[in-house]
């Protein structure tokens, strides 16, 4: 594990995103150390070769964000995803950036499962620039989430085409919301409603869209990829890391 100190220089009101990065390959870990370094308002605190090494640096340091790949040691299976999930109960605030080889709708599904608030999958071999990990960083730090176009492909291609004209003007309200990663709480105070409204609307989405209840399967991830997919430009990034 290398600990680093080489923060962007910010106006005092401004605080950097605490970032570590872990990949089990060095080149890696040196290209994505060399994207980061010196970006304006990231702070690249720590870089690990694996999950256990990142997850001792978010206790050690506080992280808001981590960036890390899935086949990790000390298993080299789906470590990098694995340690997201946990990460959710023990530090939520903490963000994790996937970053990886591997468009297989089975990671992206069990990233997302607990809620895509302050997640992201992106792609290696369409990361094109480094702003577009910086902002899929700093999107990540303020609880929003980033999903590259091809993974939203490939886990809607297999079934029907979103039915998202069968929903009301304020399912698809709240449908908007959820993809953007807010809880059910947060989109009752964005829009002025209950927590149990919100909740019976979220219902009448899942209804509306066929999804049904089934092991491993998060109805509340699979409505907000049929979103993605019709509505690409709210979550999606181009290939200059521009909202699309």
């Amino acid at each position: 594990m290398t600990t680093l100190r080489r923060a962007a220089i910010l106006s005092p009101s401004l605080m950097p995103v605490r970032v570590g990065a872990a990949d089990d390959q060095l080149l890696v870990r040196e290209a994505v150390s060399e994207l980061l370094e010196g970006a304006q308002g990231i702070d690249l605190v720590v870089v690990c070769s694996d999950a256990d090494s990142m997850r001792a640096a978010v206790a050690e340091h506080a992280l808001d964000v981590i960036v890390v790949g899935i086949r990790m040691g000390p298993d080299m299976t789906d470590d990098g995803i694995r340690l997201a999930k946990e990460l959710r109960h023990t530090h939520p605030r903490t963000g994790v950036v996937v970053l990886t080889a591997y468009c297989e709708p089975s990671y992206a599904l069990a990233l997302l499962e607990g809620g895509s608030d302050g997640r992201a999958y992106l792609l290696k071999d369409r990361l094109y620039d480094r702003a577009q990990l910086v902002d899929a960083i700093r999107r990540v730090a303020q609880g929003g989430s980033v999903i590259d176009p091809k993974v939203v492909e490939v886990l809607v291609e297999s079934g029907s085409r979103p039915a998202l004209d069968s929903l009301s003007p304020r399912e698809r309200e709240i449908l908007a919301h959820m993809s953007r990663g807010e809880s059910n709480a947060g989109i009752a105070e964005s829009l002025g409603l209950t927590t149990r409204n919100v909740e019976k609307h979220i219902n009448g989405v899942f209804a509306k869209l066929d999804l049904t209840v089934a092991p491993g399967s998060s109805r509340r991830v699979h409505a907000v990829l049929r979103f993605l997919a019709e509505h690409p430009s709210d979550r999606l990034l181009d290939r200059h890391g521009r909202e699309r």
